[in-house]
């Protein structure tokens, strides 16, 4: 189980245990109530303590933030991955097209999650920070436990985990960059599909067009919201949906998927206060629409 341990600092000297959780190793109120009922699950010193102990400078405090424990619900199967990061908390995969995130109906079809759970073994179990539809290829963050989770799904919430995409688009937009300002909504009679529509979600997206050939565009793509297929609701909307967007646009022999990918990541650190970049090579299928 992932244990991290900390050497009370000067600064809360005197404070309570809680302070110390929350204030410097990112323990939100509900891991606290787990850590609490947990065998060992805060030391100081060596020695069980109550969150309302006091601590002094100099102490050790060790805290088992792991989730204590395999999810029952995801069954490992060992597939390939391309993992482009890896620390003690975290995992940045890069997503091949046809892998589903999350186990769906089908208890047979290998995903994301599976794949995760038999790379990471008997002590962590993936946490998907973000997910990227089955047909997306590119770049996807992974927490290692529900702690580290926590502390990653804020980033996302307040645009701190900045994620740039690489699509081919039918036809041009009408102008080089611009900004995709479209409130997006549930399609009526559906429940998969989505669409702009004005009592939809606020959703926001920017586009710079790098390259066009025979019809096509190549874009470079930033959302600024994370909405559901946003980027090809946004893309179809302004008139230029994905090459093989089959929902928001038509299938193409030329791609068996909407053309879309997650080529560069970059956050903060929440730990460490490293600043990660991380780049993505564009997919085979959309490489060689390029040539």
């Amino acid at each position: 189980m992932r244990t991290i341990e900390y050497t009370i600092a000067s600064r809360f000297d005197g404070a309570k245990v809680k302070d110390v959780l929350s204030g410097q190793l990112l323990v939100s109120d509900a891991l606290c109530s787990r850590l609490k009922r947990r065998e060992n699950g805060i030391l100081l010193n060596g020695a069980p303590v109550y969150v309302t102990h006091p601590v002094q400078t100099g102490d050790r405090l060790m805290v088992a933030v792991g989730d204590g424990g395999k999810d029952p619900r995801i069954v490992p199967m060992p597939a390939p991955l391309s993992v482009v990061y890896e620390d003690d908390d975290l995992l940045v995969i890069d997503k091949p097209a046809g892998l589903s995130v999350h186990p769906a109906r089908d208890p047979n079809e290998v995903t994301l999650e599976n794949a995760l759970a038999a790379y990471l073994g008997d002590d962590e179990n993936p946490h998907p920070v973000s997910r990227l539809d089955k047909g997306t290829t590119g770049l996807l963050t992974v927490a290692k436990s529900g702690w580290a989770h926590s502390f990653m799904k804020p980033l996302q919430h307040a645009g701190n985990l900045h994620k740039t995409y690489l699509a081919i688009a039918i036809g041009r937009p009408a102008s080089d960059f611009g900004e995709i300002d479209a409130p997006i909504g549930n399609c009526p009679g559906s429940t998969y599909r989505r669409a702009v529509c004005s009592d939809g979600a606020p959703s926001r997206s920017s586009f710079t067009v790098l390259q066009s050939w025979d019809g096509l565009s190549l874009v470079r793509l930033v959302p600024h919201t994370g909405r559901t297929h946003q980027l090809r609701v946004h893309m179809a909307y302004i008139g230029c949906p994905l090459l093989g967007d089959w929902l928001y646009g038509q299938r193409d022999p030329r791609i068996d998927r909407p053309a879309l990918h997650a080529a560069e990541l970059s956050f903060r650190h929440p730990l460490t206060g490293e600043q990660i970049l991380l780049t993505a090579p564009l997919s085979t299928d959309m490489a060689e629409l390029l040539s």
